[in-house]
């Protein structure tokens, strides 16, 4: 079977990870992959911040988890040393569109490498707040964006799951 249509029936979210970090030589690999996504108009729009800083990894989760109505403690990254956030431009209509794709490829790619990820929302909820505005301008980032999700990212501390049987009637062919 070809290699990168086995690693997307493959792929599986990871809901629990070992807290070793991912290099960054592996971090920047899963990063250009996903800044290889196709793009509406070939714009290449959507930007991705790295954080491997525990400190702002655990601000991001107590947000996303007080965002997503949890409770105190809970990790909505499942103990991933590092979040990939992807975010859009808010004035370009296929800017979520975009970095919906970016995130597929950040999944493939990390698979590929051996690494586990699963792809996390709210980051729109986050990035409405002063604090997230603020980050942006503190990285030197212009501009409108919205956040589009977050990619968690790290060794899995699992066997990799089973993919599920498909649904079936999905598929329709008008010849």
């Amino acid at each position: 079977m070809n290699e990168v249509i086995k690693a997307m029936i493959e792929r599986r979210s990871i809901r629990k990870f070992k807290s070793d970090a991912v290099p960054k030589e592996l971090i920047d690999q899963v990063i250009e992959a996903g800044l290889y996504a196709a793009s509406g108009k070939g714009k290449q729009s959507p930007i991705v911040i790295a954080v491997t800083q525990p400190e702002l990894r655990a601000k991001l989760a107590r947000d996303n988890c007080r965002i997503g109505g949890w409770k105190e403690g809970h990790d909505p990254f499942y103990g991933a040393p590092a979040v990939l956030i992807v975010l859009a431009p808010r004035d370009w209509g296929n800017g979520v569109r975009d970095g919906s794709l970016v995130i597929g490829n950040l999944m493939l790619a990390a698979h590929s490498l051996g690494l586990g990820s699963i792809w996390i929302n709210r980051a729109r909820e986050e990035f409405e707040e002063p604090a997230y505005r603020e980050l942006l301008r503190s990285l030197g980032i212009e501009g409108d964006y919205e956040g589009v999700g977050h990619c968690a990212l790290g060794y899995m501390d699992c066997i990799l799951p089973k993919p599920p049987a498909r649904r079936p009637n999905r598929v329709y062919y008008v010849e």
